[in-house]
């Protein structure tokens, strides 16, 4: 049997891993393609983690035993076994590739499935993700730059080294920028970074990366210090799209594609709430920049805006609101904060512009 160790490798190609750790621990940080299918849940861990203190590990390995067994045993190994058949080149994954990894592998040999182990478990895995991230932005980075509606994000996407930072961090950035998926933990996210920055440049000696030009944080997710450092330092390509298009882009994003997303995953009633609410929240989240007074006024235009859709299903009203909000904040604010990077900024065009310049540099 082998055994893994060839970490990148697993990260690189999207390895099946079947994690036995608890609950907790996985909700902590894992992996893309990790299923979480755990020898002992959170309670039975803690009661086990205990016992090892007050005990040993003798009593503690006795007590794990005895609170895994009969149908909660039979119950595991059965999910573990159909796992087990869906991902035949898959690991087993526990937090140090020890007790619990090995224990799920001998159960599973007892019923006649052999399956390899990730040696050092998702300690090791983790480590080797920080190490190729930290390896990986070494390479040339070129950040795209604009304000909101830019298409910007599309852009990127269309990079053959281009990593969606917002994807990845399921987060657009901005105060309405929060997305259906929850976003992940930051361990979680960084994984997910590692993954996507290997798998771009797997067979690849000579690559430069394409990322949009992000603050440290997206969301509730911050870019790795190794990579803000890079960002800091590299050259800015400005999109600058006419107004009219942008508006049309964001009418796309924010007022039809997330209205339909929130009633396919809630159904109309309780679907139309949680847009309201959303749109609700993004500008409630920028109250005090935009002033008591501005603030109330838009959101009057807002509620107006919302009326008239649910009425009449049209997004154009949103423009009394969403105008003088770019014109007033966002534009102001990323420009200002752009003056401050002038003189890294190397091209500037209409975002069909800054494609050919890409593909021709």
């Amino acid at each position: 049997m082998n055994n893994g160790t060839d970490y990148r490798a697993i990260l690189t190609s999207g390895t099946p891993i079947i994690d036995v750790r608890a609950p907790v621990e996985f909700a902590q940080g894992s992996l893309p393609g990790a299923i979480n299918l755990p020898l002992m849940n959170d309670d039975e861990r803690a009661a086990v983690g205990t016992c090892y203190k007050r005990q040993g590990p003798d009593a503690a390995l006795a007590l794990g035993h005895q609170l895994v067994s009969g149908e909660t045993r039979e119950q595991r190994i059965r999910g573990w076994l159909d796992a087990c058949s869906s991902a035949e080149h898959g690991y087993l994954c526990c937090a140090r590739g020890g007790q619990r990894s090995h224990i799920v592998q001998a159960w599973l040999e007892e019923r006649g499935t052999t399956y390899p182990l990730i040696e050092g478990g998702y300690k090791a895995l983790r480590q080797a993700a920080i190490q190729a991230t930290e390896a990986l932005v070494q390479h040339p980075i070129v950040l795209i730059g604009g304000c909101t509606g830019n298409g910007k994000t599309p852009l990127v996407r269309k990079q053959p080294f281009g990593i969606d930072l917002e994807g990845l961090a399921h987060h657009r950035g901005s105060s309405f920028g929060r997305t259906l998926d929850a976003q992940h933990p930051q361990a979680t996210f960084e994984n997910h970074l590692a993954c996507a920055l290997l798998q771009r440049s797997h067979g690849q000696e000579t690559l430069r990366w394409v990322l949009e030009d992000e603050g440290f944080m997206i969301g509730s997710n911050h870019l790795p210090e190794c990579l803000r450092e890079r960002m800091v330092q590299s050259p800015i390509a400005v999109v600058e799209d006419p107004f009219a298009v942008r508006l049309e882009r964001l009418r796309e994003e924010y007022f039809t594609h997330m209205h339909q997303a929130f009633m396919a995953a809630f159904g109309e009633e309780q679907g139309w709430q949680e847009y309201s609410e959303y749109l609700h929240h993004g500008l409630f989240a920028i109250r005090r920049r935009l002033g008591l007074q501005r603030f109330t006024e838009l959101t009057q235009k807002l509620d107006r805006a919302l009326a008239e859709q649910q009425r009449s299903g049209s997004t154009e009203p949103h423009f009394a609101w969403l105008i003088p909000l770019l014109n007033e904040y966002y534009d102001p604010m990323y420009r200002y904060q752009l003056e401050k990077k002038a003189s890294k900024i190397v091209f500037c065009g209409t975002s069909e512009a800054v494609e050919e310049w890409l593909l021709e540099e």
